[in-house]
């Protein structure tokens, strides 16, 4: 669904009265989900509101963008007020988050997070600080706005609440370019729009955002020395800040109270959860709580130490393994951020562990044990290995045994596929690891999805966008083997026809141009090998190449697997089940598949399955 746009004017005319209605309707399939009836009722009523308002202030002819959908990711602000700026005569924007409540109050003593009468006893962020979120986001992904700081402020507007009976949730109210208003100051809302806006059309400055190039997503790898060294750089949304927060929140309790609790962020690719896990590695640095930040992923850990770390010894120590806990202190940390935490195994033992400290003892335990508030960040469609645990019914029956609380958070925003819902689920359809069945590709605003005639014309196509400046990686399923070097150079292993390309380079080492394994995704040179699943995970990149190999093919109306034609040695028959290498073939498919930002590009090396996609990619 694209924005709605209309004047306030023209909202409440009587040729356009039951427009709230038709946008109510519209929106019942947003983004490809299914929206809430009581969301639906909820914009019938609260739209006109916010038109009379503006009207009663002279500004009929502001624009109201309804439902504006921030850059790169699915979030919608409800309403987004552009105009022209009453003092300095440019753009001028207010965002604007709507609620219906009528009664809220602080959740334990946390101003960030409220709870709402009749809505429950779990804890939902504060409105403004959402309306915040969204204006802090709009700023740093509108290039129109890149010199223009105070052109975007942010409001909640609880219309239907008195100001006594939503008290506690001015205190959190502290920034000069956000403000909260209720039914009871609806006369103060009124004149801060007339401070705000000049009584003059906003189509101009609707225009210049709605047009306004994108600069491509932070990425996670530039910006998180600052982060972790200096001051919070990325702008957390909705529920990735609700997350953000509630971490924080059990941090102090565990200290202030000695109360453990074990927190679980789970979320689709580019959900945040790594961004998640820096912000919080930064912050709880800065104020000189003991934390650690740990993976299962040797390319991921070792990425972070690179580029995270750079010349800082101390700033290498906060990033570790999982197996790096066998022999921890039991709450010596006061925080473990387990990031990629589906990749956590049965134990941490291996061949070449100490026989003392080959005691069986689950992998989860050791990571629960290390820390007062361990926290799990993890996407249960990302197993891909065996003997890999990460899901979320295992942490909480571990944590459950020991007597502690769990909170669980669910991230339901898309980031890394161009902020694609429709995407993630048309790949979880596609894959048969959603009940549905697999549908065509009606295409989506931002995300780009293309069927490749050959490898030729894979590779050609990401070139280009490689040479135009954008990020470009090619990838394909383990359906081919993956020799050494010989003489000092990469064996072109991926054959399909007359095309031949190597695989990354397996080790620590570069081989020729070809960056060593863990830098693959993130340092030139990457782009002349073909990824596998274990160096593609936990990366991003613009533009996204998947060759889908004979060990997924399409035979009697859907896709199926096909062990034998797997090379991956993980998958050996003594070790692993049929139905277990199955489903970890379409995990590895779904990690492929979900890497780009822009869009992706695939191809099958089998005909069957080529004319299938042909079917569904138009």
């Amino acid at each position: 669904m694209t924005v709605f746009r209309r004047t306030a004017a023209s909202l409440l005319s009587p040729a356009e009265r039951r427009f709230a209605e038709v946008i109510a309707e519209q929106m019942w399939m947003r983004d490809g989900v299914r929206v809430s009836e009581s969301e639906r009722r909820s914009w019938e009523r609260s739209l006109p509101v916010v038109a009379e308002d503006l009207v009663e202030a002279g500004l009929g002819d502001v624009e109201m963008l309804i439902e504006y959908r921030l850059p790169l990711t699915s979030k919608r602000a409800d309403v987004v007020l552009a105009g022209v700026d009453r003092r300095t005569g440019g753009d001028a924007y207010l965002v604007i988050e709507l609620k219906q409540w009528s009664r809220a109050e602080v959740w334990d003593e946390d101003p960030n997070r409220i709870l709402v009468h009749t809505m429950g006893d779990r804890p939902k962020l504060h409105p403004a600080l959402q309306a915040k979120g969204y204006c802090d986001y709009i700023l740093d992904f509108a290039t129109v706005l890149a010199d223009h700081p105070d052109a975007v402020h942010a409001a909640a507007y609880l219309h239907n609440a008195e100001r006594g009976d939503v008290l506690d949730l001015y205190d959190a109210v502290v920034d000069e370019r956000t403000r909260l208003f209720t039914k009871s100051t609806r006369g103060a809302f009124v004149e801060y729009l007339r401070d705000r806006f000049a009584p003059e059309p906003g189509a101009g400055a609707a225009d210049r955002l709605l047009n306004s190039s994108v600069r491509p997503s932070k990425q996670l790898l530039k910006l998180a020395a600052e982060e972790i060294k200096n001051q919070e750089q990325f702008v957390l949304l909705a529920e990735q800040r609700l997350a953000y927060e509630t971490v924080l929140h059990k941090v102090g309790k565990a200290r202030q109270e000695d109360v453990k609790t074990v927190v679980v962020i789970k979320g689709g690719p580019g959900s945040g959860k790594s961004v998640i896990a820096l912000s919080l590695l930064g912050e709880l640095s800065r104020q000189g709580f003991g934390v650690l930040h740990a993976t299962g992923s040797r390319s991921f850990t070792e990425t972070m130490r690179r580029h995270v770390a750079k010349g800082s010894t101390k700033t290498k120590e906060l990033f570790k393994y999982f197996n790096n806990f066998m022999e921890a202190e039991k709450n010596r940390l006061d925080v473990l951020i387990c990031d990629e935490a589906h990749r956590i195994r049965e134990v941490s033992a291996n061949r070449y562990t100490p026989a003392r400290l080959r005691t069986g003892r689950p992998q989860v335990d050791e990571l629960i044990d290390a820390a007062r508030v361990p926290v799990f960040l993890l996407d249960e469609h990302q197993v891909v290995r065996p003997g890999e645990i990460g899901t979320v019914q295992e942490i909480r029956e571990h944590a459950e045994a020991k007597g502690l609380g769990v909170i669980e958070i669910s991230l339901d925003e898309q980031f890394r596929c161009g902020g694609s819902r429709k995407y993630e689920q048309w790949v979880l359809r596609l894959l048969g690891l959603d009940a549905a069945p697999p549908e065509p590709w009606e295409g989506d605003d931002g995300f780009d999805v293309t069927l490749a005639d050959s490898p030729h014309e894979l590779e050609a196509l990401l070139r280009d966008r490689l040479e135009s400046g954008d990020s470009a990686r090619m990838t394909a399923g383990f359906c081919w083997p993956w020799s050494d070097p010989q003489n000092g150079t990469l064996v072109s292993d991926v054959v399909v026809g007359d095309w031949a390309r190597p695989w990354n380079v397996k080790g620590e080492r570069a081989v020729g141009d070809a960056p060593p394994s863990a830098l693959w995704a993130t340092q030139n040179g990457g782009f002349e090998q073909v990824g596998c699943v274990y160096t593609a995970q936990g990366f991003e990149y613009d533009w996204n190449g998947v060759i889908l190999g004979p060990d997924i093919v399409y035979r009697d109306g859907r896709l199926v697997t096909v062990r034998t034609k797997s090379k991956d040695p993980a998958l050996k028959p003594r070790t692993v089940s049929d139905e277990q290498a199955d489903r970890l073939i379409r995990n590895t498919y779904k990690v492929l598949l979900t890497r780009g930002m822009k869009g992706t590009v695939l191809y099958s090396v089998d005909p069957p399955t080529q004319e299938f996609l042909a079917r569904l990619i138009r």
